[in-house]
């Protein structure tokens, strides 16, 4: 299944990458100008499989990038740690994810090409640091991702501290997901004012604990974040994410581009 086609339009841009999100719904990807952030004509996107065992989604993501006869570089994100190229954990995906070789298995299904593969909420924070809402900001960034849990990334002077998992952090006597995620406010059927209460309170936390100059606020809340952004009362600025469903591919694509081995 596809959301798009490969685009016929010429493009000018020299300096391209090439990266694939792996979601729990979805695998997408896309030609990125590294020069801007953009997409270079649409993504493309398959279902991901059901089981989404590592070998069943490592060939769905060589399916996104042989629609683009893409032969170079490929940028990959997952949902769950890596660490020394191993996934460590497995959300959304399936279990047989936890001890997989990452490297070895992407490598391996597109011909041996390079690949780097990182945890897709950094991915993310990449992209948004880079590109998106923190470009020009110096010192700690953080990208926060509310949705069915709370997804992080933090990057000081535009290098990532990988694997950071902060929607876990307890935050009084519970994780800070299970408190503050979209998912907590929809479950409790919260209004944004009630709501934001909890979110201050855990980003007060992270204040505290890391001092940034900005919060990224992604998923996919932040598409109504002037009715709750303004209510946060926390000292750091808080702006939504702006590349939205795109930050995980283009976030892909410059993590392949730097040579980042997760």
């Amino acid at each position: 299944m596809t959301d798009s086609a490969v685009p016929d339009s010429p493009t000018t841009a020299t300096n391209l990458g090439f990266g694939v999100d792996v979601g729990g719904s979805g695998i997408k990807g896309g030609i990125v100008d590294l020069d801007t952030g953009a997409l270079v004509g649409e993504r493309f996107k398959v279902l991901t499989p059901k089981p989404a065992t590592p070998n069943a989604v490592a060939g769905g993501v060589a399916e996104v990038v042989a629609h683009f006869d893409w032969a170079g570089p490929v940028g990959i994100t997952l949902p769950g740690v890596i660490t020394d190229g191993v996934m460590r954990t497995a959300a959304n995906i399936d279990p047989a994810w936890i001890g997989t070789d990452v490297y070895a298995l992407f490598s391996e299904m597109m011909g041996g090409r390079q690949v780097s593969v990182l945890n897709d909420a950094d991915a993310a924070g990449m992209a948004e640091d880079a590109c998106g809402a923190g470009k020009g900001v110096s010192g700690v960034v953080m990208l926060l991702t509310f949705g069915t849990g709370i997804g992080s990334a933090i990057l000081i002077n535009g290098t990532l501290v990988p694997n950071t998992e902060l929607g876990h952090l307890i935050v009084g006597k519970k994780e800070a997901e299970h408190q503050a995620s979209s998912r907590i406010k929809e479950e409790k059927g919260w209004s944004y004012e009630k709501w934001t209460e909890k979110v201050s309170i855990v980003l007060k936390e992270y204040e505290a604990l890391f001092w940034p100059k900005l919060f990224i606020a992604g998923g996919g809340i932040s598409r109504k974040s002037d009715k709750w952004i303004p209510l946060l009362t926390n000292s750091t600025p808080v702006v939504p994410a702006t590349l939205l469903n795109t930050a995980g591919i283009v976030g892909a694509a410059m993590a392949v581009n730097q040579g980042l081995r997760a």
